[in-house]
């Protein structure tokens, strides 16, 4: 009776599955792109070189004023809805982006990228997205598996930098328009999601608990915790890298090489990162990437050559994804599904708010905190000494605590 229940649930999330996979990455390859070009635009337009990674940070910024409106969209109206809400901004933030770059204008390169940040949020949710159909067994493989998906992000987006960051005259202007395309491109996939919209509530329903309730269950502020330093700190990292690179005297195709290999190594691991977490547990796997992370860290700090900073990048990929992708099946099944859209919000909106710090603090950490590009990267990589202690402390911290039941 078992195996009949819950293998046409894992049919329908397979199929689920297989859409987002392609969506993440087929839209998803816009953020390496941005991400690789996004400082050095901004570098090239602001009149202050501390405020090169401001478009990235306001990138951040859009995602997390974003993620709570997304969020309740996307309860009331379906994950169809809010993505297609998301490759809509996407495409628009391309095109101011693209607009600032042809004037020259610094504030309305910001004002794109404030705009696209809708499109992370909304991207964000992909993984969300893969557990709604998925039978208790399948949900982290699920999470793990839409993830994935991003390693083909991960080679078309730098690819599409090098073909296209000088094909006109002002530079990174054709960028921005493969940016467009790829959101009208990948927006038609969501016609093919099969998740359906969540019931409305009925007047005797479970109301479930408050947003203040929901962070102080320990499972869940531990988990938002851990989510919140692994994204800020690759965040924080991987939006310096470009100027590092550059700064250090190789070429911008250098800087696309080595994001190229972070993002692989970001998703390459989730084709079995699920199992692993079945396996041995989510809070080893978690704890696993925040050790990585710091190994990303000293690898950084060991020098300036190029293989430095491959060495680096590629941890850093790996411990975000094992830290990241942890802390959100942590999640999963720590809230109870009338909880979803408040909760999800919730943590988003958290989490992105500590990468929009991040990203602030990594361009004046990389180019004002020291008088060459040497001392600037040092800056960035020790700056995740203490983040990694608190997301550690609060890991150790839950582990010692008496076991809490699952809400599923």
């Amino acid at each position: 009776m078992t195996m009949t229940a819950t293998a046409p649930n894992d049919r329908q999330a397979k199929r689920n599955v297989a859409v987002l996979v392609a969506a993440q990455a087929i839209l998803g390859a816009q953020m390496p792109m941005i991400f690789t070009i996004g400082g050095l635009a901004g570098q090239s337009l602001a009149t202050n070189a501390c405020l090169a990674t401001l478009p990235i940070s306001l990138i951040v910024l859009g995602s997390m004023l974003a993620a709570t409106p997304i969020s309740s969209i996307m309860q009331k109206w379906g994950r169809r809805a809010g993505f297609l809400i998301g490759a809509t901004a996407g495409a628009t933030g391309g095109a101011v982006g693209a607009y600032g770059l042809y004037l020259g204008s610094f504030p309305i390169f910001l004002a794109g990228s404030l705009l696209t940040g809708i499109y992370m949020s909304a991207h964000g949710f992909y993984r969300f997205a893969a557990a709604d159909t998925a039978s208790d067994a399948y949900r982290p493989k699920a999470i793990s598996y839409v993830m994935a998906g991003g390693l083909a992000a991960a080679i078309i987006g730098p690819q599409l930098v090098k073909a296209t960051s000088q094909a006109f005259v002002v530079p990174f202007l054709g960028t921005y328009f493969a940016v467009i395309a790829l959101n009208v491109l990948g927006s038609v996939l969501f016609f093919f999601l099969d998740i359906p919209k969540p019931p409305p509530p009925a007047a005797d329903s479970p109301r479930g608990r408050t947003r203040l309730e929901l962070l102080k269950t320990p499972r869940i502020a531990v988990a938002v915790i851990c989510a919140m330093v692994s994204y800020a700190l690759m965040n924080l990292v991987m939006t310096s890298t470009p100027l590092a690179v550059v700064g250090c005297g190789y070429t911008e195709g250098n800087a696309a090489d080595v994001v190229s290999s972070h993002v692989l190594a970001m998703f390459v691991p989730s084709f079995f990162t699920g199992h692993l977490i079945a396996r041995f547990g989510v809070e080893k796997i978690v704890a696993s990437g925040l050790i990585i992370l710091a190994g990303a860290g000293m690898a950084a700090l060991q020098g300036v050559d190029l293989g430095n900073f491959f060495i680096a990048l590629i941890l850093l990929g790996v411990g975000w994804n094992f830290g990241f992708i942890g802390a959100t099946a942590m999640l999963a099944d720590a809230h109870e599904p009338h909880e979803r859209g408040r909760m999800q919000g919730l943590n988003d909106l958290l989490v992105f708010g500590g990468v929009t710090l991040a990203s602030l603090a990594s361009g004046g950490l990389m180019n004002c905190s020291g008088g060459s590009p040497v001392e600037g990267w040092t800056a960035v990589n020790l700056a995740m000494v203490p983040l990694l202690t608190l997301a550690g402390g609060a890991l150790i911290w839950l582990t010692l605590r008496p076991a809490e039941p699952s809400t599923r």
